[in-house]
């Protein structure tokens, strides 16, 4: 034997734990889509729900109906509770932004 072994070889063992690895990750994706759209579902039914409110009790959680027919065009995998997270959110900045120019 010399000191320069030109002989490297991989074993079928050193390579199974990346593949196991990359198989299990492709698993915990495909995973995590299925309970995202799980919850996009659930919560679109919910958002059906708020459908049955008066405009008045849709007012006291800071929505209008307006509000409820956007988030209901959007895409099925869509959640649509984030959506009107974002619309309340950016309508209580709007009040806001006028109620300190008024002040």
């Amino acid at each position: 034997m010399t000191a320069l072994d030109t002989r490297t070889s991989l074993s079928p063992a050193s390579v199974r734990p990346a593949l196991g690895l990359r198989v299990a990750n492709a698993a915990v994706a495909v995973g995590n889509l299925a309970a995202r759209l799980f919850r996009a579902w659930r919560n679109r039914r919910e958002v059906y729900r708020l459908g049955e409110m008066s405009d008045a009790q849709l007012a006291d959680i800071g929505l209008t109906r307006g509000d409820l027919h956007v988030v209901w065009q959007s895409p099925i995998g869509v959640d649509p509770t984030e959506q009107l997270g974002r619309i309340s959110d950016a309508r209580i900045r709007a009040y806001e932004t006028l109620a300190r120019r008024i002040g």
